[in-house]
């Protein structure tokens, strides 16, 4: 069996996405995301220019080699254009691998370790009221662990929060990124949300008592003594966790962190290899790893991490809004479905329109997911309907402090 076709396509179905197709001489298709949020086209450029070719009469069964391949040839090793184009192959090449064994790939990675993957959903308002609303909302959805994200007095845009104006239409939490040549402008302020923020978790107790699991995103907005200040405040509501509470490139920073709180922290969205979370896993600095299969390089290094990290008891919380294809979400479902380790599965569900493209087998029921058991990842493409949305510049936006410093969104 040999390759003898990888094809890209850029679709903008309510969002832009860049899949990889690839074809072997039986006749069997696998495909892949290399969707990377406000750049897709580079990644896109990256595979048409300089990957695809090197793929035609290669043998689909050797993954590994592969991958390793693709990894080290270049030279330019890492970063999140090379690391979302080499996923996108490796979740093909797992797929095709699939669909001649005539299993779901969660069977070729050890099996289910669990009947189904426990989802949170994101729950947002302009003000109590409307968090309510939300939080309400998507328990009758069926969600049994919940994200609160809430606007802040003073701030005029705040990551995370629906209700706020979007050029796209779309809902701003479900796509921040605006149509357009240039990003948008939005403001911020810490001081304001630590004020904040504590308030908000205890009315949302007061409300919904003690047994939902609640989480937050921080979005890297806090230096680490305010990351840690944050957690403090937050410790008598029990959260599940509190998400990228500060930048992780700086992981000593994490240190820091976890000396003043015992609020769970969970990183790593933007990570694209497992040198990234080395000190955090070695170190126990985190307790849930938030890669993402599409930006750290596919199903196989997702699992070898998760491995890494079950020697130190510290769990999975895969990176899933609808920024991540219905592609690479079901290629890190198998994943989560065959770990031991698994902890939730962030799960923000698709447009109409982007399920009319990607044909699914995934389920959500009672809160828990589950990537079906069509051999393969579970996910078809449709060319046709693809064509119907051509690709559509976006940004996401950026932050700048009241003296216009820009700072992290």
């Amino acid at each position: 069996m040999k390759i003898i076709a990888a094809e890209v396509f850029v679709t903008s179905p309510s969002r832009n996405f860049v899949t990889l197709r690839i074809t072997t001489d039986d006749g069997v298709t696998g495909i892949g995301d290399a969707t990377l949020n406000g750049r897709e086209l580079a990644v896109a450029a990256y595979l048409k220019e300089h990957v695809a070719q090197l793929l035609i009469g290669k043998d689909p069964h050797k993954i590994e080699d592969t991958w390793q391949f693709l990894y080290r040839s270049s030279y330019w090793r890492r970063g999140p254009v090379t690391m979302a184009a080499i996923a996108a192959v490796d979740m093909a090449l797992w797929d095709i691998k699939g669909k001649m064994a005539n299993m779901p790939v969660y069977q070729l990675l050890g099996g289910a370790s669990r009947n189904g993957l426990r989802a949170y959903g994101h729950a947002s308002g302009a003000d109590l009221e409307s968090l309510f609303d939300s939080v309400r909302e998507h328990l009758e959805l069926g969600y049994k662990s919940i994200r609160i994200q809430t606007a802040v007095p003073g701030i005029k845009a705040v990551y995370g929060v629906a209700a706020q104006a979007q050029a796209s239409g779309e809902r701003y939490d479900y796509e921040p990124a605006g149509r357009g040549a240039f990003p948008q402008e939005e403001d911020w302020d810490t001081r304001a949300y630590l004020r904040h923020l504590p308030t908000v978790f205890e009315a949302v107790r007061n409300e919904f008592g003690p047994e939902i699991p609640l989480l937050h995103d921080g979005h890297h907005r806090m230096t680490p003594i305010q990351a840690a200040k944050l957690g403090k405040a937050l410790e008598p509501y029990d959260l599940f966790w509190l998400e990228d509470c500060t930048p992780a490139e700086n992981q000593e920073g994490l240190r820091l962190v976890r000396q003043h709180t015992t609020t769970p922290l969970a990183i790593g969205e933007i990570f694209n290899t497992v040198w990234d979370y080395q000190t955090l896993i070695k170190e126990q600095l985190i307790d849930y790893v938030r890669a993402a299969s599409t930006h750290f390089g596919g199903i196989s290094p997702l699992k070898k991490v998760m491995d890494f990290a079950a020697q130190y008891q510290i769990k999975s919380g895969f990176h899933g809004p609808t920024d991540i294809s219905p592609v690479g979400f079901a290629a890190q479902l198998h994943v989560g479905l065959a770990i031991h380790n698994y902890g939730i599965q962030e799960y923000m569900q698709h447009s109409d329109k982007t399920n009319e493209v990607f044909e699914q087998s995934m389920t959500f029921k009672d809160g828990y997911l589950h990537p079906g058991d069509k051999p393969g990842i579970g996910v078809e493409f449709n060319e046709e309907a693809a064509a119907a949305y051509p690709y559509q510049q976006a940004y996401l936006p950026y932050n700048r402090l009241v003296d216009g410093t820009v700072h992290d969104w």
